[in-house]
């Protein structure tokens, strides 16, 4: 039997972190980032697949094939969190958790990054605590999983 997986999924410009405004997003690469969520993962025997487009549509594609078989999605959309509403309907539809990401703290920027169209329809968001937000996510969707019986008789 396969291992259960934990999707990691990034959007626009993500694939930039570690070089692209380094006073904002921090120095840490998105390679490094998603080897601190396998760790976290491996320790409860679950897989990490991870993903990043600068597209919208082959988020979705990626979401859509391999989101209803994961433990949950850890996922930070870039500014398609602000506008992206084909994502958001993809996230509804999934039928497993989503914990939105955001290195930075959007509300105390600019205007336009306040409206986060995804709220609605994710388990919770992590936002403004740099590059370990996506690890406080993986956790609480590991945690998830573990309360629905994941992990159990492995």
């Amino acid at each position: 039997m396969a291992r259960p997986y934990l999707l990691v999924v990034n959007g626009p410009n993500l694939n930039r972190l570690g070089v692209r405004q380094p006073q904002v997003y921090g120095t840490e690469t998105l390679a490094s980032v998603v080897a601190r969520v396998r760790e976290v993962a491996s320790a409860e025997g679950v897989d990490v697949l991870d993903f990043q487009s600068n597209h919208e549509g082959a988020l979705i594609d990626f979401l859509q094939q391999h989101g209803p078989s994961s433990v949950g999605v850890v996922l930070n959309p870039g500014a398609l969190g602000h506008y992206g509403w084909a994502l958001r309907d993809c996230v509804a539809d999934l039928g497993r958790p989503v914990v939105e990401v955001h290195i930075s703290n959007v509300h105390r920027r600019e205007p336009f990054r306040h409206q986060l169209v995804l709220a609605p329809v994710v388990a919770g968001q992590v936002v403004g605590m740099g590059t370990t937000g996506y690890v406080w996510a993986a956790r609480h969707l590991l945690e998830l999983w573990k309360r629905e019986g994941g992990g159990e008789g492995e």
